[in-house]
């Protein structure tokens, strides 16, 4: 075994040091993530989505009847994620608790939080069923496995330009939650299909709306803003392998259709090109944009859930770090090799 190896096996347990895991789950999530807003709390586990990275942008969702309009004019957001729903969940019901016991609800929801992000708020855009909320993450803080292996971690696999341990935190706070991995279908003429996969995006079913965090150095970028159109597929966990080599379609010339490894269908409005694996798709109309940063928000409406097949587990991200928390327990996540 190399000394590397042997370094991250003697602090982790494994003798392979990565980013993210690979598991497949469905819908059924047991993670919950709470937004603390001065002496409001929302569980909003469903509706928070990591969508840029340079800055790290925490997108939130929050329904008209779900108390939007009082999110607004906060001076502390901070979001606690956890491994699990405990007894002290009862006292975060997604109403505003008093001043007599926000600080009880607190206290309860950050005792077992693996990840804590404090955040500002940057932006809003407001839709007639709900308002996504925009914030940059300006602080974090990680509990998954004790503070000195997780730096000693950071110092010998992590470290590279451009990733503070700062950042580190970040990430693997928010990849406490499981990120759907799903398959992006774009075309602009007869011979440029792109097909690729993504975890920065959002589907906000009860308002029909679909956000895609995409990175400025996307070569399609420039051209999904001009066409004003893209398809988002769920794939299943079990063609991981063929999604990962769709990895390289965003940053290079993709390849011609016959030359894929697998068949491909074409989506009923905008006749886009998709693997004949996917279990279903959504035809997007892009609507409104903002300047992340390192990445480009993607705001689109869709109107229809295209089934193509049953739903299978789906492939999810979760941290490194996380994983290492989860090893051993009997709820631990299927991880798809």
């Amino acid at each position: 075994m190399r000394l590397g190896a042997a370094y991250g096996k003697l602090l982790s347990g494994e003798s392979v040091i990565r980013d993210f895991l690979t598991i497949g789950i469905d819908d059924q999530i047991r993670e919950k993530v709470y937004l603390q807003a001065g002496e409001l709390v929302l569980d909003v586990s469903g509706n928070q989505w990591l969508l840029g990275l340079d800055p790290r942008v925490i997108g939130i969702w929050i329904g008209r009847k779900e108390s939007g309009e009082d999110l607004a004019g906060r001076t502390e957001y901070t979001l606690y994620f956890r491994d699990s729903a405990s007894s002290g969940d009862a006292l975060a019901s997604g109403k505003s608790a008093s001043s007599g016991n926000a600080g009880i609800v607190k206290a309860a929801i950050a005792r077992s939080a693996l990840g804590i992000l404090k955040m500002d708020y940057i932006d809003r855009i407001e839709e007639d069923k709900g308002i996504l909320f925009l914030f940059r993450i300006e602080a974090s803080d990680i509990h998954h496995i004790d503070s000195l292996r997780a730096r000693l971690l950071y110092q010998k696999f992590y470290k590279k330009p451009g990733v503070s341990f700062e950042r580190l935190k970040a990430v693997a706070a928010a990849y406490t939650y499981p990120r759907r991995v799903r398959i992006i279908s774009f075309r602009f003429d007869d011979e440029n299909n792109y097909i690729f996969p993504m975890d920065l995006l959002a589907d906000i079913r009860s308002a029909g709306k679909y956000l895609l965090g995409m990175r400025h150095s996307n070569q399609v970028l420039k051209k999904i803003m001009e066409v004003k159109k893209i398809v988002v597929a769920e794939a299943p966990a079990g063609c991981k392998s063929l999604i990962y080599q769709l990895g390289r379609n965003h940053s290079a010339s993709p390849p011609p259709l016959d030359e894929l490894p697998f068949g491909v269908v074409t989506t009923k409005q905008f006749g886009f090109c998709l693997p004949d694996w996917v279990e279903s798709y959504k035809e997007i109309r892009i609507a409104a944009t903002r300047d992340l940063g390192s990445h480009m928000l993607l705001c689109g409406d869709w109107t229809e859930d295209v089934i193509l097949k049953p739903a299978t587990p789906r492939l999810h991200h979760i941290h490194f770090l996380y994983f290492l928390h989860q090893k051993g327990s009997r709820l631990a996540y299927p991880i798809v090799q």
